[in-house]
């Protein structure tokens, strides 16, 4: 992992694109709070940097802690950079940060592809099987029930879903996460962030 305390090309682009009135802090539920003029501004910036950033920057802001790696999904999102797929997938499933993993659903649910739901799917049979971590396992599935509507033939999400499967022994596992993990709760999450995803690239 790079730091940008100590390395001054990741400090540059953290300082372009990363914490401008911090950024990084607003991707996510909070851009949906957002109210005019706010919105409109952020949105605007967050698209013009969207066009302007390039593959080898992106690549350094994922190498780079939560906050850069954060940031560095919704760019890919918003320009529909479909070949960072694999990496961000790689991301979630590591699972080496905090903070960032919502980030890489959302850019793979606004991909949308049968690879995408793959990679969640992936995802979600390695950490439904730990009910001691509360990740990032409800934004995948809300992710993936996302593709899943979004696709003929999807359904991925139904054999975790079924009574008595992995999601269920993950909650039972997960006490503490059982009154605020509801599926419809993270696709309707899911389904707003990537509608914001799509009115950053048609403002572009």
């Amino acid at each position: 992992m790079r730091h940008a305390h100590e390395d001054p090309e990741l400090l540059t682009l953290v300082r372009r694109y990363v914490t401008p009135e911090r950024r990084y802090m607003k991707l996510g539920g909070s851009l949906l709070r957002m109210v005019s003029p706010e919105y409109d501004r952020f949105l605007r910036q967050l698209s013009e940097d969207a066009g302007v950033i390039t593959a080898n920057e992106i690549t350094a802001l994922l190498e780079g802690g939560w906050r850069e790696r954060r940031t560095a999904a919704w760019l890919v999102a918003v320009s529909g950079r479909t070949e960072f797929r694999e990496r961000l997938g790689e991301l979630l499933l590591a699972s080496e940060v905090c903070c960032a993993g919502q980030a890489y659903c959302v850019a793979l649910a606004s991909f949308g592809t049968p690879r995408d739901a793959d990679l969640l799917v992936g995802y979600l049979d390695r950490y439904l099987r730990r009910p001691d971590l509360a990740y990032d396992q409800p934004e995948a599935m809300g992710a993936l029930l996302f593709i899943d509507l979004n696709l003929q033939g999807g359904g991925q999400a139904a054999r975790f879903l079924a009574p008595g499967a992995l999601w269920h022994q993950w909650l039972q596992g997960a006490s503490h996460m059982q009154d605020t993990t509801h599926p419809a709760t993270y696709l309707s999450l899911i389904r707003r962030l990537c509608a914001f995803v799509d009115e950053c690239a048609e403002a572009s």
